[in-house]
Order: C-alpha cells, then sequence, then structure tokens
C-alpha cells in the first residue's frame, strides 16, 4: 500500500527535530536536549499506537504531531521564539490548536464506538473545542511555573498569555467547524469505521 505523500514530510520534520537534539547538545544545551529527545519521542506515538491496537490513525495525525513539536523545538533551541516574536509564537500557538483538536476529533469518536458512550454530533463537536482550550491552559501554567521556579522567559505578561490562548481557540474553532462539516456528511460511525482494522484492512 503506498503511503500518502504527507507521511514523509512527517518523516522529515522528525528528521528536524533529530537535528536540533545534535545542535542543542553541541551547544551544551542540555535541558533543551532533553525536550528535544521527548519530543522526537512524541512524533513517534501515532505509528505506535496504529502499530500496537485495531486502529489506523489517518495521516494528518502523524503529520500534524511532527509539524507543532518541531516548530516548538526549533523555537527555543534556534530561537525563532525571540527572533520572530510575536509572530512565531501565535502561528505555533494556532497550529498546535488544530493539532490537539484533530486528536481530540479522533479520540472522541473512538472512545464513542468502543465504549457505551452515545455523543451527539454537538457533545463531539464541544469536546473538539474544550479538549483543546484544556491543554492550553495546562501548557499556559507550565510556562508558569517555568518561569517562576527556574528563572525561564516562556511567558511575556497578560497580552502574550492571551493572545496564546487566543490563536489556540482560534485552531480548534476552525477544526470544530470541520468537524461539525464532516459529521453532516458522514455518520460518526462511518468515520470511526475508517480507523478501524479489520481482518480485510481498514472498515469502511
Amino acid at each position: 500500500m503506498k503511503r500518502p505523500a504527507g507521511l514523509y514530510l512527517a518523516y522529515l520534520f522528525q528528521i528536524l527535530i533529530a537535528a536540533n537534539v545534535f545542535l542543542a547538545f553541541s551547544l551544551s544545551e542540555y535541558s533543551q536536549v532533553f525536550t528535544g529527545v521527548v519530543a522526537l519521542g512524541l512524533t513517534m506515538v501515532p505509528t505506535a499506537v496504529t502499530r500496537r491496537l485495531s486502529i489506523t490513525l489517518p495521516w494528518e495525525v502523524n503529520l500534524l504531531v511532527a509539524l507543532s513539536l518541531y516548530l516548538h523545538i526549533s523555537g527555543e533551541i534556534l530561537g525563532y521564539y525571540d527572533i520572530y516574536y510575536p509572530y512565531y509564537d501565535k502561528i505555533a500557538h494556532f497550529i498546535s490548536g488544530i493539532t490537539v483538536s484533530v486528536l481530540a476529533f479522533v479520540i472522541v469518536l473512538l472512545l464513542d464506538r468502543f465504549s457505551r458512550i452515545n455523543l451527539s454530533r454537538w457533545m463531539i463537536v464541544g469536546f473538539i473545542i474544550i479538549a483543546a482550550m484544556a491543554m492550553e491552559g495546562f501548557w499556559e501554567i507550565y510556562e508558569w511555573l517555568f518561569d517562576t521556579f527556574l528563572g525561564t522567559d516562556l511567558q511575556h505578561g497578560l497580552d502574550d498569555t492571551m493572545l496564546d490562548m487566543i490563536s489556540v481557540l482560534v485552531g480548534a474553532i476552525a477544526v470544530a467547524l470541520a468537524g461539525n462539516r464532516y459529521l453532516s456528511r458522514f455518520s460518526k460511525e462511518e468515520i470511526a469505521g475508517m480507523m478501524v482494522v479489520s481482518d480485510e484492512g481498514p472498515a469502511g
């Protein structure tokens, strides 16, 4: 089966993350090396999930996860957050919002299929936005904790934090609207069925 071109883009971002890790190591920035290694590991989670469970995740998930983590690692190690402030940061948050929202959409559909819950379309759409904003809230808490106790400079005031959250919200709304449109054309069972692997391949 031919792999989608988007998967090769995901592999490219993984290679670029690894290159950033080696750069950070050469500069003795060991905290960034650790962050980069963790990020590289996270990019491999969708593939690991696909291999271990009877599901096949959309290739867009691999690409978005790899892209989001690459933007974060490059922003830290190559200094893009400072060089292109505030635009790089807001774009990174926007794409992260899209990534988390797509993951939330996939996860909630699979949970609906394999559990006894029976979610309506609007509950699914609402979950997408709630999940993205919850993740952004935890991220901002993480930044505040690091700035407060480790002396980093991740947050740049209330306006910066609010714009970060708004960027994520815009990405989440975009995915929620797309998900709602998708659910109006196909049932949630049909969409989830496309990700479930049977003996003959993905169900359709």
